[in-house]
């Protein structure tokens, strides 16, 4: 399996402050993870501060 983290680095919040903000997605995400059995076909949306989509998570097959 493979876990994906993608996240777009020209949102405002990112841009603003771009190592901030991606501790908190990081740090979020994290923390949530524990929700999911993290098979392939698991994912979900990431949204910054502002609750605005910045990118996606997903696990996927290696192969």
């Amino acid at each position: 399996m493979r876990f994906l983290l993608e996240v777009a680095m020209d949102d405002e919040a990112l841009a603003k402050d771009p190592a901030g903000e991606l501790g908190r997605i990081l740090r979020y995400w994290g923390g949530n993870l524990r929700h999911y059995a993290l098979e392939p076909g698991d994912g979900s949306a990431i949204h910054d501060s502002g609750y605005r989509e910045v990118g996606r998570w997903s696990v996927e097959d290696a192969s």
